[in-house]
């Protein structure tokens, strides 16, 4: 008996299964009213069979799972009804509409063209074009993949469309327009399919959902809608998938497990918290995502996704663009307008960088840590010591300019003046020098170690506001040095004396300050070395003549620097070109360590000691 039960039980779910047909195919539309998404193109198919105005070929072109072959099938049952409806259908009660349905028509073939590419099957379907229909009035040949053709199939296929018979029809089906001949595109009407959009994707799902009597939750459906990427096809073999997992019900959280999805709350906290500044609790809730083996990437590109989305919900013209359910729609509105547009802007950028970085990255994880911190930090405070809103701390700025005060001597009045600019932002608010009572220099005056820290003043200065400031004033000062500040800031009556030392060091202080531009004779500028042949006249021997024409050319700023810093507008500048017996070589590392090995031979007895080697 029990045994008995057993074979009956088997039985029934074999004829289950045996009954039991996927979605994808159960619910495939068989007439142009019901096909989803395509309203535009499959009023004009039916317009052209209402009108009888039939062209000799078609393409249908676009994503997969759109209704491509499916439209065709319908379109060639309306085009062979002995008895269409008023509105282009086809009437399904006639017997070429019977015989399609039940699959016997022999007016209406099928050629899967990614199996037969051949020439061999072109010429073979050629020749089938030359009988005509038994029943209706056309033959319709309906070529899937048409793409796959070979070029020389494709030759022999062009003559049969350019002028067929007046019986037969052609649809072409493809996903890849752009590989079919121009020829073959030519002689053709084509129709371009769109992917189907969240909306109408959901609302096909509950219809099928509610024939089926399956229960849902329409968060869960638009889940399954946004995976299929807009293929109505891929739609329904997820909702297949969704079914068993669920049992029949169908909630997000299932759903989302099934699919391995993200949840998209994850999405909203990265965002709250980054709004707080709180980067440590982001990267606590990255490595609960990557622990349930979720990709980095992929949580940067969803996180991506999901800030367009909040951008989109911001203005009410951008808010159709949103292809989420309603309830999601207000969760973005209501995040939309905690966040400021700067911030998606800047995290947007920061996501696409990230995105570009992350295949070349071999530490893909720190790239997306790194990513994730400095969104959390976009709108901190200007003054914290963190880029904000992609600017650069200025903490470091502002620390040297507090040394800066520190270390300046009371005497020193006329470089305080110099200095005076960094933190006025106007010439008008620097203080004349000439209203700071300064001792009076002395001729013998020599570079003391108590004036070093004015070299330093220069540190917090920006360029651009040194430009800027010395532009009215029209002085003949080198570009990018410090006298591009207060070249009247010394006063015309003074003469400081100055020695060789100091005359070294402004000289090399200014090679260092010249722009970009100048680098390659500010480099041979400070293997020259000035002298003082008669105070306070100075003499430079150049190399070779280039140098000397460049350092000609530049003479005028290079004296009103050396005036500035050394505080005497009486300095004249020689440079000359070398003579034969002046021509110094340069040595080379090894050749400069021997001679100062050979001077003080305790260098030697030092590397002998630390076991070092010359590289």
């Amino acid at each position: 008996m029990n045994y008995n039960l057993f074979c009956t039980f088997v039985r029934k779910i074999i004829k289950n299964m045996e009954e039991y047909i996927v979605s994808a195919r159960k619910y495939r539309p068989t007439s142009f009213d019901t096909v989803v998404g395509q309203q535009a193109l499959t009023t004009t198919l039916k317009n052209a069979v209402r009108s009888g105005k039939l062209a000799h070929a078609y393409l249908f072109c676009g994503p997969r799972g759109v209704g491509k072959t499916t439209c065709a099938r319908i379109f060639a049952k309306a085009i062979n009804c002995l008895t269409p409806k008023e509105d282009g259908e086809a009437c399904g009660h006639c017997e070429s509409c019977q015989a399609f349905n039940e699959q016997r028509s022999f007016n209406i073939f099928e050629l899967d063209a990614a199996s037969n590419n051949s020439v061999e099957h072109i010429k073979t379907l050629m020749e089938q074009t030359r009988i005509p229909p038994q029943v209706g009035k056309y033959k319709v040949f309906i070529i899937d993949e048409v793409h796959m053709l070979s070029t020389a199939a494709f030759n022999a296929f062009l003559k049969t469309l350019e002028e067929p018979p007046q019986h037969v029809i052609f649809i072409l089906a493809t996903t890849e327009k752009h590989k079919i001949l121009p020829t073959i595109l030519s002689r053709c009407q084509i129709y371009d399919f769109e992917r189907m959009t969240v909306r109408n994707t959901i609302d096909h799902l509950k219809a099928v959902a509610d024939k089926e009597g399956i229960t849902y939750e329409e968060e869960a459906l638009a889940v399954i809608a946004e995976k299929a990427d807009g293929g109505m096809r891929d739609a329904l073999s997820i909702f297949d998938q969704a079914v068993s997992f669920c049992q029949g019900n169908i909630t997000y959280q299932k759903v989302i497990e099934d699919l391995n999805v993200l949840d998209s709350e994850n999405y909203f906290k990265i965002v709250d918290l980054a709004l707080e500044n709180k980067a440590m609790d982001i990267m606590v809730l990255l490595n609960s995502c990557i622990n349930k083996g979720f990709d980095g990437g992929l949580l940067i590109q969803g996180l991506a996704k999901h800030v367009r989305n909040v951008l989109m919900a911001r203005d009410p013209q951008t808010l159709p663009l949103l292809e989420v359910s309603d309830q999601q729609r207000e969760r973005y509105q209501q995040q939309a307008a905690r966040c400021p547009i700067p911030f998606l802007y800047k995290a947007l950028q920061l996501m696409n960088q990230c995105d570009i970085q992350y295949r070349q990255s071999s530490n893909k994880r720190l790239l997306v840590e790194l990513t994730l911190i400095e969104i959390a930090q976009v709108t901190q405070p200007e003054t914290a010591d963190v880029p904000g809103n992609g600017r650069r701390p200025r903490r470091l700025k502002s620390l040297f300019k507090q040394l800066m005060q520190t270390a300046q001597p009371k005497k020193a009045a006329p470089q305080v003046a110099a200095a005076e600019p960094v933190a006025s932002p106007t010439p008008a608010a620097t203080p004349h020098p000439a209203a700071t009572p300064a001792p009076t220099p002395t001729p013998t005056a020599t570079y003391s170690s108590t004036a070093r820290p004015q070299l330093k003043s220069a540190v917090g200065f920006s360029w651009n506001n040194l430009r800027a400031m010395s532009k009215p004033k029209k002085m003949n000062i080198l570009p990018g040095t410090m006298g591009d500040t207060e070249t009247n800031s010394a006063p015309k009556s003074e003469q400081q004396a100055f020695s060789q030392q100091e005359l070294e060091l402004q000289w090399m202080s200014m090679c260092n300050r010249m722009p970009q531009k100048l680098s390659g004779i500010a480099t041979r500028m400070k293997n020259m070395n000035p002298t003082i042949t008669e105070l306070p006249h100075v003499e430079v021997v150049a190399d070779n003549q280039l140098a000397l024409e460049q350092m000609e050319q530049i003479k005028g700023s290079i004296i009103s620097t050396l005036k500035l810093y050394l505080h005497n507008k009486d300095i004249t500048l020689t440079i000359r070109l070398a003579e034969q017996h002046e021509h110094v070589r340069i040595l080379s590392r090894r050749e400069q360590y021997e001679l100062m090995e050979k001077e003080n031979p305790s260098v030697a007895k030092l590397r002998e000691l630390l076991s070092l080697e010359l590289a």
